[in-house]
């Protein structure tokens, strides 16, 4: 398995489109390879083409992935983790990252390393935001 980088993620209002454009850009900076995709455009059969992982998802009801596109799709590659490289992000607009912390805690349990703690944003990528997001992206692709 190659260092490919695949970034896939779900935005409804595109906060979350823009973090993963930014992390793009990190992969980039770095000299790393990276697909990225949108939820709905990712087949997941192709996942073992990746050996490491950038997740994008908001939260959304009571702090939880979004439920009919995403968490189908997590569900799907979740046994196909282990031993890959990953990061998690996502925007959010209430609460206080609950969601992250539990989608973190199912990550490892999967046998995934997760390069650094997920990052989250309060709606729209800010300036210091969108550089966590490069950075975000550096740091998977020199894991």
């Amino acid at each position: 398995m190659s260092d490919k980088i695949a970034i896939i993620y779900w935005s409804a209002t595109g906060n979350t489109e823009l973090m993963a454009q930014s992390v793009e850009k990190g992969i980039k900076k770095s000299g790393g390879e990276v697909d990225t995709f949108s939820v709905s455009s990712f087949n997941t059969s192709d996942i073992d083409n990746y050996s490491k992982l950038a997740l994008g998802c908001p939260a959304m009801g009571a702090e939880v992935l979004e439920e009919s596109e995403f968490q189908p799709f997590y569900d799907a590659i979740r046994d196909k983790l282990s031993n890959k490289k990953v990061v998690l992000f996502g925007s959010y607009d209430w609460g206080d990252g609950e969601w992250m912390r539990n989608w973190q805690e199912d990550v490892k349990s999967t046998g995934a390393s997760l390069v650094k703690d997920g990052l989250i944003t309060n709606l729209t990528p800010d300036d210091n935001a969108t550089d966590e997001c490069i950075t975000l992206g550096e740091e998977l692709a020199k894991a």
